[in-house]
């Protein structure tokens, strides 16, 4: 438990008064960007989506899929779309989660109704969560079958391309994927550390206060340790956070997307 704590704090935390398993497995989540070429165990996706599909939905709408590429070929292409991340081509399995209303749009004009709720903003953000929720109860899957993955929201970058090489039909959007597969030992992947409890955890109402700022003050520090030891540029989590969003152009292509959606059917009045 503790071991767990340091990893994810990058300091030394209060112990819970409660802990289990389950709890462990959480908190040793890792971006995983080096695999075996191995496939993937027979039935580990199976098993990944029966538990995605066990994640809440709201009022049962169940408003997302995915969409499983393995072609090599494909898996080049996507990667060229997500700014060229090695591990997109290289990965046993991409995952492609999807904001998916084209199933109840066809349902609704099968049953001769007119589906207008599916024309507002909050018909996609339901289906962006819904999808978001299935996805990490698969991360969480395939992490207890011994599997890494790594979420690509740079699927994003070009939103077009993307839905072009999927064939993805119109009120359907491709948020992110995620890679797959056996995690390579000899290029193990380490826990980065996550900004404090008290930044984060509010009680009753929001409120940023010094406790928050002093909070992040820390974690910059911790952040800046994390990466000395993983030899990486160092650089202050503030900096990078807001570095970022800094302008149009740090979206990386991203700042077009509402157009994008409206192209794509979603009308998010």
């Amino acid at each position: 438990m503790q071991a767990a704590l340091t990893a994810r704090y990058g300091a030394q935390m209060p112990a819970p008064g409660v802990w289990n398993e389950t709890l462990d497995l959480l908190l040793a989540h890792r971006s995983v960007r080096h695999y075996l070429p191995d496939a993937l165990p027979d039935g580990a996706l199976d098993a990944a989506i029966a538990a995605a599909q066990s994640a809440s939905t709201s009022s049962n709408l169940q408003v997302w899929s995915v969409i499983a590429v393995a072609d090599t070929a494909r898996k080049a292409r996507l990667a060229g779309h997500a700014a060229g991340q090695a591990h997109v081509a290289k990965a046993p399995l991409l995952l492609v989660w999807l904001a998916d209303l084209a199933r109840l749009r066809s349902l609704s004009a099968q049953a001769g109704e007119p589906g207008e709720g599916l024309d507002y903003f909050e018909a996609f953000l339901l289906a962006s969560v819904d999808a978001a929720l299935a996805a990490q109860n698969a991360a969480i899957a395939f992490e207890s079958l011994g599997l890494g993955c790594c979420y690509i929201g740079g699927l994003r970058n070009d939103a077009a391309a993307v839905a072009a090489e999927l064939a993805l039909p119109p009120d359907t959007f491709a948020l992110f994927g995620m890679t797959v597969g056996v995690p390579d030992p000899a290029r193990p992947a380490a826990v980065k550390p996550r900004l404090p409890p008290d930044a984060i955890l509010f009680r009753e109402q929001y409120q940023w206060s010094t406790a928050q700022q002093a909070a992040i003050a820390q974690y910059n520090e911790r952040l800046r340790l994390f990466q000395r030891a993983q030899k990486m540029t160092e650089q202050d989590w503030t900096a990078q956070a807001t570095g970022r969003v800094r302008d149009a152009k740090a979206l990386t292509g991203r700042h077009v997307l509402r157009d994008f959606l409206n192209r794509a059917g979603f009308k998010l009045r």
